[in-house]
Formats: structure tokens, C-alpha cells, sequence
């Protein structure tokens, strides 16, 4: 018995000291990058490790996940033997090997033969990861008519974090009150995503050729809860001279419901101020038809203000500082991305920088004169939008309606019928290259989407920041949706690409549409369309009651408007719905008419419950 229990203690010496010099071998073949707030433990593999938060001593990662830290995507392999070795599709090779030079990691990778050289730079929380460049000589492939290597994505950042009581898809952070991670976005460029993996989920950053390769990056922020992570993220967005996210969730304003009008101006804008005191509403919205001439969303783009503004911006400005008298924060609400079709971008000569869903080559030449019932390309329009008010191709400046199309060769539209949108007739060559325009699904054809890679949406954001830059302090960017893929990037880049050209950042905004950099800008996240009275309080429960506590896991808070007015709207529907509000510590916005409130026989009772709840948000905030 006693040479067994020898035999024991031999073995379990013998494990403690493999296990030990194990632990210290991993710590020489290690890496450690540390901040203030944080220690990331990387091997000389790639593979995260560890990620210990200072401040409670808790790990973060998956333990053993075998995630590198970074990968390459390639459409296919570029160099001959590889080329030919392996399958020719779209591959992603993950990184094998690192090193470190005290400022900057040197990554390989399995299979793809070169190397990655990415720049990293500490804050008090967080650590950043700049792709400066690939090794890659070319002289190796000097036979090679190509600029190498040709990488189609770069991944940046990959972690794969352990599961906690919080993850906010949108700020991409996995959070509780002692330990926060996040892997953000430094820019509009990188794709920034996540994956759920056994105990917990892979969070991403990804570059892309096209948009932001070399000179892309993402950050690790990192530390102990919800505030001092915070902290932290506003540490970060001053570094960077971000739009400051972090300062807008914390303004006392971000809380206060909503006045939203579309037809206030100079001669009217006395009676809007007095219903929105006896509301008690401290915040008002105007919608952009209270400014520019508009037909629906048809004349979006022009932004040619109204006959009631004959001094121009200077009346804009002086009825905002009457609005501002009053005690009253005004905003703006405008569709940023809408050019509709009655604009001087669409009739009489479509402008180029409107997004085209598809391209198609012209196979015959169309006459710059008389009907025209078919069009005839080259490649197959199969999938092509046959959705009502979608079907419009453009060549040149010229728009084509069509009804259908062949997906045999030779391939033709069918049904044409050109001058869409009053468009000009005009004759195009064999070879031209046109096609399928991106017509908003809102509106029933009435507005058209631009192409965010070109600088469309930089010449509309200058005329919206015109009208910004009256006086108003926040701001509801709607249509926010209405980009070209890829969405992840682009609905937050259209955002930023407004926000850019005004004078002052706004307080907050909202939008109608979100993405990772976004977090930046919409503090308010977004509101809902309306719900009429008949489904008005399912509705609050089925969307904004159900996404409040989603959004509250993204550190923000959402609108629980817009509510109407309608002749059957009742005060005890409003006060269900804001005291549903209230659980989050949320908002409404309420969309006024004076036509609205005359048709309601409780006009009356429906301003004092909504000044009842903003006396209570006050007095919440005082507590």
C-alpha cells in the first residue's frame, strides 16, 4: 500500500512539473500585449490565449479555442504550384506563425506563401490593429502580371470570447457588470461581425480590398463593466476623433421625448411651440418637408428650400432661435440617401452616380429616335427585379422601363418602353454599358438609392448640412437602408459621410437603419413606424418593448415612437405605452398635426399624459 501510494505521489509530481514547464514554455512562446485595463496573451501560432481583465483578474476567452488571431482570403491561389495544387475557389487561410518586434506582429500564414505586417498601437483600454502591409517580394513571381498578393479580405481581428450575461450585436461586446470585450471598428471601412461558437462567440473585424485593405484596423477595448468600459470607448473616440458615442449616451437630453412636425414654418411655428409646452416636450424633430419643396419623396435630392423662407437659410435661422427661446432642442430629420425621380439627378439625364443593381452590355445599339420594344444584352438578366416600379434600366442618362425578360440567348429585356422618368431619349452604342437602377422599396417607386462609392452622398450631405447648420443640435437620419452592399459598411458610412460635413456633431442621432460604426453616431438607435390604435399597444410590446432590452444590451437606448394621432387614439393607449417606455428609461416621439389634434375629441388628456411621463423622466434623472 505504501509503494502504491508512492507510485502516486511520483506521478503527480511528475504532472505538476510537466505541467509547469508547459506553463512556461507557453509563456516564453508567447506574446503579451497589455494596457492599462487589460493583458492579451498571444502564441507564437496566432492562437489567442488569454485575455485578463485587470481590474477583477477574469478571463474573457474560450479557453482552447484554437482561433488565430488573423486570416487572409483569397478568390483563388495566385502562385502557380499552389494554384494548381488546390481547388481554384474563394479560400481563407488562417494564421500559423507570429512574431513580435516590440511595435508591430509579423504574421504567416497556412499555405499562402507570405506575410503580414500589422502595426499596433496601445490606449489606456484598448489595443489597435493596423494591416500596413504584406511581405511578399515581387520579384518571387515576376512572371506574374499582377500586384501581389492579391488578397480579396484581410481578417484583423478574430476573439473568441467567452458567453456573459450581455452581448450586444450591434457594439459587438460581450459584457457584465465586472468585464467588458469588444472588438470595434476604428473607421467606416471594416466589417465588423461575430459568429456563436460553443460557449461563447467569435468576435470579428474584416477588411476589404475595394474598400479599406492596407491602412484598415480594428481595436480591442476592454475593462471591468459597463462604466468603466465606457470610459474607455470615450477614451478611444477622442484618440481617434470618432463621433462621440460614449458623450451622447451620457447627455441629459438623450432621454427626452420627441415633437415631430412636417409642416412647421415661419408663419405657423408659434402655435407648434405652444402644443409642444403643454406637452411638456422639450425636444422638437423637423421633418425635411418643413424646409425644401417636396412631392412626397419625388423631388429628394434638391433640396431647393421653400416660398416661405424668401430670406433663405437666415429664416431658417431665425425661427430656430425662436424654437430655442422657448426652452426647446431642435433636430433635424432628413432621407439622406433618397434622390427621387422627379430630381434634377434623374429627369431630364440620369446621373451617373445613382446606384445600378446589375450591369448589363448593350449586344444592339438602340436609336436615339422612336419605340423601342426590346432590349438586347449580353449577359443573362435571370433574377432580374420584377417587383412593380422596379423594373427600370438606365444606359447613359436614359431610363427604359421593362416587363420582362428572356434567360435564353439572345438574351433581351421585353416590354420596353423608354423615357422612364421623363428622361430624354438618346442613342446608345452596341457596347454600352448600363444598368438596373436601386429603386427604394419605399414610396412605390418614387426615390432612387445612391451608389456609395462615389461622391453622391458627399454633394447631398453638403446641402442637408446647409440646412443643419441653421440651429439644430440633433439629428434623424432615415433611409438609412438604402445603400449598396455591403450594408454592414455602408449604412454606417452614409451616416458619417452627413454627420462629416456639419458644422457641429449633433447631440445624438437616430436612424432608420443601423451598423457597427453607427454606434457612434445613434445614441438613440431608431424609432419604429406607426402602429394605428387598433394594434397600436401588440405592436409596442411585439417591436420597441421587445428591442429595448436588446438595445440596453448595446449600451443605448431606443425611441419607442413614432405614434400618431388619430380620432380614436386614446390617452389610456398612450400611457400604457410610455409607461412600457418608462421600464427602460426610454422615449417616444410623437408625430403632430394640427388637423390630428382637432379630429381627437381627448386632444387635451393626451398632452397631459404625455407631460405627466416627462415629468416623471425628470424626476427620474434627479433620483
Amino acid at each position: 500500500m505504501k509503494k502504491a501510494l508512492r507510485l502516486f505521489g511520483v506521478l503527480a509530481l511528475s504532472i505538476l512539473l510537466a505541467q509547469s514547464c508547459a506553463d512556461k514554455a507557453d509563456v516564453k512562446d508567447s506574446i503579451v500585449l497589455e494596457t492599462e485595463t487589460f493583458k492579451l496573451t498571444i502564441g507564437n501560432d496566432a492562437v489567442a490565449r488569454s485575455l485578463v481583465i485587470k481590474e477583477t483578474n477574469e478571463e474573457m476567452l474560450v479557453k482552447d479555442a484554437g482561433v488565430p488571431l488573423f486570416s487572409v482570403t483569397q478568390d483563388r491561389p495566385f502562385n502557380n504550384e499552389i494554384k494548381l495544387e488546390h481547388p481554384n475557389t474563394r479560400t481563407t487561410y488562417k494564421a500559423d506563425t507570429l512574431s513580435w518586434d516590440g511595435e508591430r506582429l509579423t504574421v504567416g500564414f497556412d499555405t499562402a506563401p507570405y506575410e503580414a505586417v500589422i502595426k499596433v498601437d496601445k490606449g489606456a483600454g484598448y489595443l489597435r490593429f493596423t494591416l500596413e502591409d504584406f511581405i511578399c517580394e515581387p520579384t518571387d513571381y515576376d512572371y506574374l502580371v499582377l500586384d501581389v498578393p492579391p488578397v480579396a479580405e484581410f481578417r484583423i481581428l478574430q476573439l473568441p470570447v467567452k458567453e456573459r450575461e450581455n452581448f450586444g450585436e450591434w457594439l459587438n461586446a460581450m459584457w457584465d457588470e465586472t468585464s467588458a470585450v469588444c472588438v470595434a471598428g476604428c473607421d467606416p471601412w471594416s466589417l465588423i461581425w461575430h459568429e456563436d461558437r460553443n460557449g461563447g462567440r467569435i468576435l470579428s473585424a474584416d477588411l476589404y480590398s475595394g474598400k479599406k485593405l492596407r491602412g484598415g484596423s480594428a481595436a480591442i477595448i476592454a475593462a471591468g463593466g459597463k462604466e468603466p468600459f465606457l470610459d474607455e470607448m470615450d477614451r478611444f473616440e477622442v484618440a481617434l476623433d470618432l463621433p462621440r458615442g460614449v458623450q451622447s449616451r451620457r447627455s441629459p437630453m438623450l432621454n427626452r421625448s420627441i415633437y415631430w412636425t412636417s409642416d412647421a414654418t415661419p408663419l405657423n411655428i408659434d402655435q407648434h411651440i405652444d402644443i409642444a409646452r403643454k406637452a411638456g416636450l422639450k425636444m422638437m424633430l423637423f421633418y425635411y418637408t418643413c424646409f425644401v419643396k417636396s412631392r412626397g419623396y419625388r423631388l429628394l435630392g434638391d433640396y431647393d428650400l421653400r416660398d416661405e423662407y424668401p430670406g433663405g437659410y437666415e429664416d431658417i435661422r431665425n425661427m430656430l432661435d425662436k424654437v430655442k427661446a422657448a426652452g426647446i432642442t431642435p433636430g433635424f430629420h432628413t432621407l439622406q440617401t433618397h434622390i427621387g425621380v422627379e430630381s434634377r439627378y434623374v429627369t431630364p439625364s440620369i446621373d451617373p452616380r445613382l446606384n445600378r443593381k446589375r450591369q448589363f452590355t448593350l449586344k444592339e445599339p438602340i436609336p436615339s429616335s422612336g419605340n423601342i420594344t426590346e432590349i438586347t444584352v449580353e449577359e443573362n438578366p435571370i433574377d432580374s427585379p420584377l417587383h412593380d416600379y422596379t423594373r427600370v434600366i438606365a444606359f447613359g442618362g436614359e431610363g427604359f422601363e421593362y416587363e420582362g425578360f428572356t434567360t435564353e440567348p439572345p438574351y433581351r429585356f421585353t416590354g420596353v418602353k423608354r423615357g422612364a422618368y421623363g428622361t430624354a431619349a438618346a442613342s446608345h452604342r452596341k457596347g454600352e454599358i448600363g444598368g438596373i437602377l436601386d429603386i427604394s422599396e419605399f414610396g412605390k417607386g418614387t426615390s432612387l438609392y445612391i451608389n456609395q462609392d462615389n461622391d453622391l452622398q458627399d454633394e447631398i450631405a453638403e446641402k442637408i448640412a446647409r440646412i443643419y447648420d441653421c440651429g439644430f443640435e440633433f439629428l434623424y437620419l432615415d433611409g438609412s437602408e438604402g445603400v449598396n452592399t455591403p450594408f454592414g459598411i455602408n449604412v454606417s458610412l452614409a451616416q458619417y459621410r452627413v454627420a462629416a460635413k456639419l458644422g457641429k456633431m449633433p447631440i445624438f442621432t437616430e436612424g432608420a437603419a443601423k451598423s457597427h460604426f453607427g454606434w457612434h453616431l445613434q445614441a438613440g438607435a431608431n424609432a419604429f413606424d406607426i402602429f394605428p390604435p387598433e394594434v397600436f399597444k401588440e405592436k409596442i410590446i411585439e417591436f420597441p418593448y421587445t428591442e429595448a432590452p436588446r438595445m440596453a444590451k448595446n449600451m443605448t437606448r431606443v425611441d419607442f415612437g413614432w405614434w400618431s394621432i388619430y380620432p380614436d387614439t386614446t390617452p389610456e393607449m398612450w400611457d400604457f405605452a410610455e409607461s412600457k417606455a418608462a421600464e427602460w428609461n426610454c422615449p417616444v416621439t410623437i408625430q403632430f398635426s394640427f388637423k390630428a389634434l382637432e379630429s381627437n375629441p381627448h386632444a387635451d388628456e393626451l398632452l397631459a399624459v404625455l407631460k405627466k411621463w416627462e415629468e416623471y423622466r425628470e424626476g427620474k434623472k434627479e433620483d
